[in-house]
């Protein structure tokens, strides 16, 4: 039986990647046509960045983007998230992130 995601969103697979909307689907296949057209290179899916570090009784806490490149024309790292709804924890760790790391361009879609 298939279970609704509960903020509505539907899986998408391209490239044999699973996405878990379309609105993120459809900005990977954005990215791979400036990637080819060499306006941005470096594309990668779901890294992680730590914003809080191990602690001897709690676990580490990190950011999970969507995606990560290197725009050749700004010349800056760019970290995008796809939100169609923003929960409390993602504001929090979206704050945290930006707090940590300055030099990397934050774009949410």
């Amino acid at each position: 039986m298939y279970r609704q995601n509960k903020y509505g969103n539907k899986k998408t697979i391209i490239d044999g990647v699973t996405f878990d909307s379309k609105k993120e689907a459809n900005r990977y296949s954005e990215l791979k046509l400036l990637e080819k057209a060499g306006e941005i290179q470096d594309l990668r899916l779901q890294e992680e960045f730590e914003i809080v570090p191990k602690q001897s009784d709690e676990r580490k806490v990190v950011y999970k983007a969507d995606f990560t490149y290197f725009d050749k024309a700004k010349n800056i790292q760019v970290v995008e998230d796809t939100k169609g709804f923003k929960t409390r924890e993602y504001i929090l760790k979206r704050k945290l992130f930006k707090l940590k790391y300055p030099n990397i361009l934050f774009v949410e879609l």
